[in-house]
């Protein structure tokens, strides 16, 4: 897979040296399905807040047990204001510490990590793009991030930003480029997921996203990543219980919009988040037949969320005292699966 250290091998079994490139990861079956962990990013509102009490980074040992649960990549999800506190400026040391401990770890285990800018187009609340944070602001963060992590063995790609909205969305083509860019200067290896306008909605992909096929990649290594939930605004936040005889289908119609669209343009996707509630059985069949539809077009999907602060979160899927929670029962059905050699849908 373009930029990837293949990420299926832990998976499989297979022995490889992870840092050392030994195989071709176009020659491989590429794992589709991967996890986000979260908590970094958690308490955005308290800044810059205080490790273990208003955001967390996972325990020693963490990603060895997803490992050996058959997950080998991860989205892993951190602030801009924690990082790089002022704009422009150096990074704080000690929460980009703890971003190296947790590659150093995941390296380790044999996973890999998309990089994730959890943000929403925005820096301290302002729209990126404005007078109060320039677009260069933005590429300086990019550039900073892929100077000291790009040659890390455990990265292999960029999430540029998370689910930019509302003001953001004029922006963010401009904006999308700017962070390209930034990773290029020090990064032409691993690959760049662009996530769309509007929280990334996979439903409303090809009405708001048409402006982000004019970006250009030196080392053309760019994949489009959407959003989707089942619930009924599609906000993910399960405010009541899904109705008992939901459309088992409703995930895969409101990704086929976004898997349309990367056909017809001859792209590559990825979903990088879905979840379901945990007691919810009609939720868990729309997960299953969504993964089911993913796998048919070689799509990865990284499922929202794990990490070990989510406690009672009915989207987690972190076990629960060694328990697992419903919604691996799913997951696990399609690792390994597709025998994909490459992110698809196009090629």
């Amino acid at each position: 897979m373009s930029g990837s250290i293949l990420r299926h091998a832990v998976a499989l079994g297979t022995s490889i040296l992870l840092s050392c490139g030994v195989a071709s990861a176009q020659s491989k079956p590429v794992e589709l399905i991967g996890i986000n962990v979260a908590g970094a990013g958690f308490a955005s509102s308290v800044l810059p807040g205080k490790h273990g009490t208003n955001f967390f980074f996972p325990p020693k040992g963490y990603y060895e047990k997803w490992q050996q649960k058959g997950i080998s990549w991860v989205r892993f999800s951190f602030i801009w204001e924690r990082l790089q506190p002022k704009a422009n400026g150096e990074f704080d040391e000690g929460y980009a510490k703890l971003i190296d401990k947790t590659l150093d770890e995941a390296q380790q285990a044999g996973i890999e990590v998309m990089l994730d800018v959890h943000n929403y187009g925005r820096y301290y609340g302002k729209v990126i793009g404005t007078d109060d944070v320039p677009i260069s602001a933005y590429q300086n963060l990019m550039e900073r991030i892929a100077k000291r992590w790009g040659k890390h063995p455990a990265v292999y790609s960029y999430d540029l930003m998370n689910e930019p909205h509302g003001a953001a969305n004029k922006f963010w083509p401009q904006v999308a480029q700017a962070g390209i860019d930034g990773v290029r200067k020090y990064d032409s290896k691993n690959d760049i997921y662009v996530e769309g306008a509007e929280y990334s909605s996979s439903l409303r992909w090809p009405k708001l996203n048409d402006n982000l096929l004019d970006l250009k990649d030196p080392a053309d290594k760019l994949i489009y990543s959407a959003h989707m939930y089942v619930d009924p605004d599609a906000s993910g936040l399960y405010k009541t219980a899904l109705a008992a005889n939901l459309d088992p289908q409703i995930g895969v119609k409101r990704i086929e919009p976004f898997v349309n669209w990367l056909i017809e343009h001859n792209k590559k996707g990825h979903i990088g988040e879905f979840g379901v509630p945990a007691e919810d059985e009609s939720g868990l069949k729309a997960l299953d037949q969504t993964l089911a539809y993913l796998q048919k077009h070689c799509i990865p999907f990284a499922y929202w969320a794990a990490g070990p602060s989510w406690g009672k979160n009915k989207l987690s899927v972190e076990p629960v005292k060694g328990v697992d929670r419903p919604q691996w029962a799913v997951l696990k059905k399609y690792l390994g699966g597709g025998k994909c050699t490459s992110i698809g849908p196009g090629t």
